[in-house]
């Protein structure tokens, strides 16, 4: 039973952060004179995403995103700037390679119900969602890779 209530529990948390950061976005704009920039896109449901990253040296002093698309998207997004906004490259990397990890088979179910990142792990009880919340973090790769492809989850 107590299972239950905490997968309920979850399942608010992520209907609960999903609409506020897809409603109000947090760094939504586009860095002019960025130090790098990438571009993704998921043609299964149509989110395009931006990301824009003003570096000093190895860290990031300011990350935003441009994008159209689902809820799930845009939502992570948003969190994905809030928390790599001051950080090291390097961290931010391994912080897509964590984010990523969330979405593996046989993951465990997020531990701290209070993570937003967490919440949208829940989106892996729908797989074909997936790709709208890891769009942005391998956008995020390929704009510090310095990459001008443009990202597909194809």
């Amino acid at each position: 039973m107590a299972t239950a209530a905490a997968g309920d529990k979850l399942r608010d948390l992520y209907r609960h952060t999903v609409l506020d950061h897809s409603r109000h976005p947090r760094n939504f704009r586009r860095i002019e004179g960025a130090s790098r920039e990438a571009t993704g896109h998921n043609p299964l449901c149509g989110d395009k995403v931006s990301v824009y990253l003003q570096l000093s040296g190895e860290r990031i002093v300011d990350a935003a995103f441009e994008a159209a698309g689902c809820a799930i998207c845009l939502a992570s997004a948003s969190l994905m700037t809030g928390l790599v906004a001051s950080q090291q490259v390097a961290t931010a990397l391994r912080q897509v390679d964590e984010f990523k990890a969330r979405f593996a088979a046989g993951a465990a179910a997020p531990a701290d119900p209070a993570d937003p990142l967490g919440a949208l792990a829940t989106v892996r009880e729908y797989p074909s969602r997936i790709r709208c919340a890891t769009l942005p973090w391998e956008t995020l790769r390929a704009a510090l890779a310095g990459s001008s492809a443009t990202v597909s989850t194809e």
